[in-house]
């Protein structure tokens, strides 16, 4: 070997042994509720114990390797039948032993499984999603806005989470404008066997409210993960313009979504909403199993602004 390609194959050698640690990843260090998680990009195989992180995943176009499949939302479906993703048991129970066959590089969770985090934390690191299941009227949608960008960061598509950051900012907007000077008053109520709570400003939909502009029917603070347990009489007197139904039963029972033909209750028929065709049999996937992530919140706004049409 002549000294010109002796010399030009020192430079690549050196080139390459310099290129290694600088071109390896810098450690991403995520602090959430339960903590701070430590994570070592690229990240290959994630398993998503809740259906707003898988959806989170599917809008940044990342692959799920695991994830529980007892209460998929149609848009999801593909992952429920794709067998090569791993089934993690119940969204509220999830199965350890199968998170781990899912060999994850990192796990994500919400509040529903944050009990399980310490032995989740053994498998992979484990990033919470501060999402307030209980009281949404404090910065949900800016939650679910940095979780994106926090997402974005470490799957190193940070282009495309704020991109899907604005299109959210513009939904908002269009509800905002739309609600504004409206006068009518709505109430939220869940359905679930025949049994109806309600869901106000301080609840799991506060920010249907606080951060849509809906004037809400009921003043009375219904905290929770489940509402206030309210009678028929209860929501012919707050008799509201705009009447949205969550139904809890279909999703939990797998049954066909409720209607206007279904539902045969004369007292809820007394309403404004029920008189003027403003009764809305919402998502219920969208509401009840999810209602913290990009598709699943502007399903929402788009039930909302339903309820503002003539």
């Amino acid at each position: 070997m002549n000294r010109t390609h002796t010399a030009w194959a020192c430079a690549l050698l050196l080139a390459a042994l310099g290129a290694g640690p600088a071109s390896a990843a810098a450690p991403i260090s995520v602090t959430h509720a339960l903590g701070s998680t430590l994570i070592q990009p690229p990240v290959q195989r994630v398993v998503a114990l809740d259906m707003n992180e898988v959806d989170f995943l599917d809008q940044l176009g990342v692959p799920v390797a695991g994830m529980p499949k007892d209460f998929v939302p149609p848009f999801l479906q593909r992952y429920k039948d794709d067998a090569a993703v791993v089934d993690t048991g119940a969204i509220v129970q999830p199965n350890l032993e199968r998170v781990h066959a899912a060999k994850p590089d990192l796990i994500l969770i919400t509040s529903l499984q944050a009990p399980h985090y310490g032995e989740l934390s053994e498998i992979a690191p484990t990033v919470h999603f501060d999402v307030d299941y209980r009281d949404s009227q404090k910065r949900h949608i800016e939650v679910i806005k940095q979780h994106l960008l926090t997402l974005g960061q470490i799957f190193a598509k940070p282009a495309l989470a704020q991109q899907q950051v604005g299109a959210l900012d513009a939904k908002v907007a269009e509800a905002k404008r739309i609600t504004a000077d409206r006068p009518e008053r709505a109430l939220v109520v869940l359905h679930n066997n025949g049994a109806f709570s309600s869901f106000g400003v301080q609840s799991r939909y506060g920010f249907v409210f606080t951060e849509l502009g809906v004037k809400p029917a009921s003043p009375t603070a219904e905290a929770g993960l489940h509402g206030q347990p309210i009678s028929s009489e209860f929501i012919q007197q707050a008799n509201p313009d705009i009447l949205y139904v969550v139904d809890r039963t279909a999703v939990m029972e797998h049954r066909p979504l409720l209607n206007a033909q279904t539902l045969g209750n004369p007292l809820l028929r007394q309403t404004n909403a029920w008189k003027t065709g403003r009764v809305v049999f919402v998502d219920a996937d969208a509401w009840y199993v999810m209602a913290a992530s990009p598709s699943s919140i502007k399903q929402v706004i788009a039930d909302v602004i339903q309820g503002y049409q003539p």
